[in-house]
């Protein structure tokens, strides 16, 4: 993906909270390459949250630059999906690394639940994807 104009700063870097952005991009992508994208997660009854997440930036993206987003999932989820990811540009650089952990949650009480059996076949058919 371009970075947009609209996602830099004066200085034509990006803003830092676009990164988080990007890591959503990475593992929409990623839940749909798997075949699981999270409208039929969302059919099996749950949602899933962001508890926490977090950055670590190593270089500046900067207008112009194409990014490649590579999410990964390294441990079957039972109860929280940890997606770790890396950032890199046209270089092959490395800009940014982190993580972001999702709960699950049903979707009409909204009360935590462990990860469905169809997910979690799905993850173990493909972990560290």
């Amino acid at each position: 993906m371009s970075v947009r104009y609209y996602e830099t700063d004066l200085m034509g870097v990006v803003h830092h909270s676009n990164y988080l952005r990007y890591f959503e991009t990475g593992r929409t992508e990623m839940m749909i390459q798997l075949g699981m994208p999270i409208e039929e997660v969302e059919k099996l009854g749950v949602m899933l949250p962001v508890a926490a997440s977090e950055c670590r930036y190593k270089l500046p993206a900067k207008m112009g630059d194409v990014l490649r987003i590579v999410s990964t999932v390294n441990k079957v989820p039972a109860a929280k999906l940890i997606i770790d990811t890396e950032i890199y540009n046209q270089k092959d650089e490395l800009l940014c690394t982190g993580s972001v952990t999702l709960g699950f949650i049903d979707a009409v009480t909204r009360r935590p639940v462990r990860c469905p059996q169809p997910l979690v076949e799905v993850f173990e058919r493909n972990i560290n994807i």
